[in-house]
Parts: C-alpha cells; structure tokens; sequence
C-alpha cells in the first residue's frame, strides 16, 4: 500500500473539516459579505480614483514620479 503525499492528506484534512462544518460555514459567510462590503461598496463612496481627477489620461506614470521627487525633496 503506497503512502499518501503530504499535499494529498493536508487537502484531504481540510475537506473533511470543511465539510462537516456548521456553525463554521455561517462564519465563512459573515467573513465574507464582510470583506464585499469593505471593499467594493466602501472603495466606491469613499476612495475616489485620484490620478483619474489629477493626471492626464495615459500621463499617470510621469505625474506620479513627479510627485514623489518633489515630495522627497522637501524637508
């Protein structure tokens, strides 16, 4: 009988603990309406795209380099 592989039991582990999970999979689901919420609802209304209102269109990459000179330039 040939031994299992260790990626093979460490999946069959967490399968097995997964499946009989059920107070977990109500967690699991909180988890993650949790992190849709943070971060495509609040990035939305809260962190507009700020090289969009500052740069020119295809010139984001100088505009940024350019910022970070004269930012580090300053005392």
């Amino acid at each position: 009988m040939a031994k299992d592989s260790f990626l093979s039991r460490a999946f069959h582990l967490y399968y097995d603990g997964f499946r009989q999970m059920t107070l977990g999979r109500t967690l699991w689901a909180i988890i993650f309406i949790k992190l849709f919420v943070m971060f495509a609802i609040l990035k939305v209304f809260f962190f507009p795209n700020f090289l969009k209102e500052h740069a020119q269109p295809g010139q984001e990459d100088d505009y940024v380099a350019t910022e970070m000179i004269e930012r580090s330039a300053k005392p």
